[in-house]
């Protein structure tokens, strides 16, 4: 796993993993984990020696337990709840000859699963209207109404299939041709060697924006772009920590003319966004390139970027169903329902896998070497995960203790909050956040003087 990290990144991970705990589970999900945060201290490391700041890399530490509690739930709330993480219709579903994961958190998912199935926005009314459908017709139909869904397959099953053979053919990160200009310097220290780099965020929910968090804790300006109706109440408190958030309609001329002043002023962009779809708004990477030509750029789909699945809309807990990893987990825990993985650790492993591969960029450009597009898919990190079976016992709760949680009080807009710990260390490199989460839209659009 560690070996196909480095070759991925094309470095070699001096990083000391303290801890033994693991997550329950029939693959090496903490190891994974661990190796993802690991991937982003060396791309640090190596950044600050680059930069000059250190005279060669310094020691980086992750610590394990830390690395498996932020990837349940980094925010501990003082006196308020976080929203329940699922809709009240989301969930598995036997359908007449297996299983199928419904994904309606998001209102317009929820409409085309409803209208597909006919039937009233309860559980009972959707299990027995699913219950009619076979699997992978019931997923086909709901995908083709602009729905997210997913049949449960067996390894061997999604081995088969001509998405999991081009998504085992596909790089975990594939690096496109590097563009051979001078990225700009920015005023990075010792202690913040992201300070005054500017990262603008077109990611939703939790793989990308685990990334862009991850860059604002290292000193990044992180401005996060939502279109003016999206909510994602569940997770905006984890995940906005250490940015602005600002809302643009990209499909008006006005929003665009402002995406285009604020691209211009980017140094890196993250974004999700499938194949085509920014080319569809009008935002390609030709008009890109012209307006930010030292741009790096890290993106992000469910599926992967060949194979017929490529444009397919998709989340952590879907590529789980579809890759045969709830599939196993059943069989290894002896259940008669899907298994899922104990914590979204594709979503935090990728996301943390997108930050270090922006780390390694920034360095490469540096270096003199230019500024490359990264691309990173849940599926392949799905694949890389569902090749290694755990090695150890999983005993690790994640409920956090007092020892786990930063002394320092998070005033949030939702209330009070303690954070957990930074799961990573580097000396004389601080892995903090300068702002507390703030809710979508809270900030103008535009880029902080």
């Amino acid at each position: 796993m560690r070996h196909e990290i480095e070759d991925a990144l094309r470095t070699t991970l001096h990083v000391d993993v303290v801890g033994d705990e693991h997550l329950s589970s029939c693959f090496a999900v903490s190891d994974l984990l661990s190796a993802s945060v690991a991937a982003v201290g060396n791309a640090a490391s190596n950044l600050v020696a680059t930069l000059g700041l250190a005279s060669s890399p310094p020691p980086v530490r992750v610590d394990q337990r830390l690395v498996s509690l932020w990837s349940a739930r980094s925010i501990q709330p003082i006196g308020w709840d976080m929203p329940p993480v699922w809709d009240a219709v989301a969930g598995d579903y036997r359908t007449r000859d297996g299983w199928i994961k419904l994904h309606t958190n998001l209102p317009h998912h929820r409409r085309a699963t409803l209208t597909v199935l006919d039937c009233r926005p309860e559980r009972s009314a959707v299990a027995e209207a699913v219950a009619g459908w076979e699997a992978e017709a019931l997923e086909s139909t709901i995908v083709g109404e602009r729905g997210v869904a997913a049949a449960m397959r067996s390894r061997e099953e999604w081995a088969l299939h001509p998405q999991g053979t081009a998504v085992a053919a596909e790089p975990l990160i594939a690096w496109d041709a590097d563009r051979p200009v001078a990225i700009r310097s920015w005023a990075g220290t010792r202690e913040r060697p992201l300070a005054g780099l500017r990262v603008l965020d077109l990611t939703r929910v939790i793989a990308g924006p685990v990334a862009t968090r991850t860059l604002a804790g290292f000193g990044a300006t992180v401005l996060r772009v939502d279109p003016p109706v999206w909510e994602e109440p569940n997770v905006v408190p984890d995940v906005t920590l250490g940015k602005r958030c600002a809302r643009l309609r990209l499909d008006t001329n006005e929003g665009k003319a402002a995406f285009e002043d604020l691209l211009a002023g980017s140094d890196v962009l993250i974004h999700g966004y499938r194949p085509g779809a920014l080319e569809g708004l009008g935002l390609g990477s030709d008009l890109r390139q012209r307006l930010a030509p030292a741009l790096i750029e890290v993106t992000l789909d469910a599926y992967g970027w060949t194979g017929p699945w490529a444009s397919r809309r998709g989340f952590d807990s879907l590529v789980q169903m579809s890759c045969g990893i709830a599939d196993a987990g059943m069989a290894w825990a002896k259940r008669e329902a899907p298994t899922p993985l104990p914590v979204q650790a594709l979503d935090h492993a990728t996301g943390y896998l997108m930050a270090a591969a922006a780390l390694t960029a920034l360095e490469k450009g540096v270096r003199g070497d230019g500024a490359v597009t990264a691309r990173l898919s849940l599926a392949r990190t799905g694949d890389l995960l569902a090749r290694h079976p755990a090695t150890a016992a999983g005993t690790l709760d994640v409920t956090p203790d007092p020892n786990d949680l930063s002394p320092t009080i998070e005033h949030t807009p939702w209330g009070d909050a303690h954070r957990l710990r930074a799961p990573l260390n580097i000396p004389d490199t601080a892995m903090r956040w300068d702002l507390p989460a703030s809710a979508l839209g809270s900030a103008p659009a535009r880029w902080p003087k």
